[in-house]
């Protein structure tokens, strides 16, 4: 671990030419002091370090050194897919591992190509939660993540919907996927392909056992049919809706995908009023009430009976809390 530390303090002084012992303990996540130790064992080998005092020192390598220790090991080569997802690196746990492949990439690259990637770097970033909204707590994602690199099986305690809500499973993990700033794992077992969310994990234990993955398994593939296949079974029912011009070029900024793609396919030419008739996937009344309500009175429920008379006993219950005086 120290050899692999010394070798990265070496690849960043190359490629940044100056950095202070707190930049470089910043980036290596270790002490301070643990940097002054590891400048120490540097000089002692015989690497042309100097150190300048004050504000704006640091240290620096001389006389144009510079170190071809740029092998990847096998973790490093494993984390190559991860080097431009820090976030979700140092989820799984390997964020230190990444930092060291992006530090051997850039050292191999010639100084104009070595610069072009750094501006890369400065000017695109990835935020994978939605607005407002903070990504899972996956305690156990560092865990999985270690059995999905390994083909180790996994037995672990799970929380559900559905009864009875926890569960106890043996799987095998086949892959993990990040979709919205929450952590999926997808795996095979007795009950066949499925597909769980990290955070509902509240127990996991390591099997001896190993597995062999599926040959020929694909699971960006799988992903996809899985989410057309998820859209599927929860739109259960379908709403007819009159919408205005407005509210139709709205449908974009207020909806999900699913809903505003079959709004699109469906749009009836505009009536006298230059309304626009759609059909629409609805999981249940419940569900279809609210994303209705966000178009306001630009959108009236044709079908089914049973949401547009939910709809107006809604209305009707705003309408009484909105007559009252409002309170002090």
């Amino acid at each position: 671990m120290r050899a692999s530390r010394l070798v990265s303090i070496l690849l960043l002084l190359q490629n940044r030419e100056r950095m202070t012992a707190q930049e470089l303990a910043d980036t290596l996540e270790v002490s301070v002091r643990t940097v002054y130790r590891d400048m120490e064992s540097l000089s002692a080998a015989g690497v042309p370090l100097y150190g300048d005092p004050g504000h704006d020192g640091g240290y620096r390598l001389l006389g144009g050194f510079r170190t071809r220790l740029t092998g990847l090991t096998t973790d490093e080569a494993d984390s190559l897919f991860l080097t431009g997802l820090p976030t979700a690196a140092a989820d799984l746990g390997r964020g230190a591992v990444v930092t060291a492949v992006q530090l051997k990439l850039m050292a191999a690259l010639p100084a104009e190509l070595r610069d072009r990637a750094g501006r890369i770097a400065e000017r695109f970033h990835l935020d994978a939660p939605a607005w407002y909204r903070e990504g899972d707590r996956a305690p156990h994602l560092s865990a999985v993540a270690e059995a999905v690199w390994n083909d180790r099986a996994v037995r672990v305690r799970y929380v559900r919907w559905a009864e009875p809500r926890e569960i106890t499973r043996v799987v095998e993990p086949y892959g993990l996927v990040l979709k919205a700033g929450h952590w999926y794992l997808v795996a095979g077992g007795a009950e066949g392909l499925r597909t769980y969310r990290i955070s509902r994990i509240v127990d996991l234990h390591f099997l001896a056992e190993r597995f062999e993955r599926p040959e020929g398994f694909d699971l960006a593939g799988h992903w996809r049919n899985y989410l057309r296949f998820f859209d599927t079974r929860r739109h259960q029912g379908e709403a007819t809706l009159r919408l205005s011009p407005s509210a139709f070029h709205r449908l974009p900024q207020v909806w999900e995908s699913a809903m505003v793609d079959a709004a699109q396919q469906t749009a009836t030419p505009p009536d006298t009023d230059g309304w626009i008739q759609v059909a629409v996937p609805i999981e249940s009344i419940e569900q279809a009430l609210p994303e209705i309500l966000k178009l306001g009175a630009d959108a009236e429920v044709l079908s089914p009976a049973g949401l547009r008379e939910h709809m107006t006993r809604t209305l009707d219950a705003l309408t009484r809390v909105y007559r009252r005086p409002a309170r002090p």
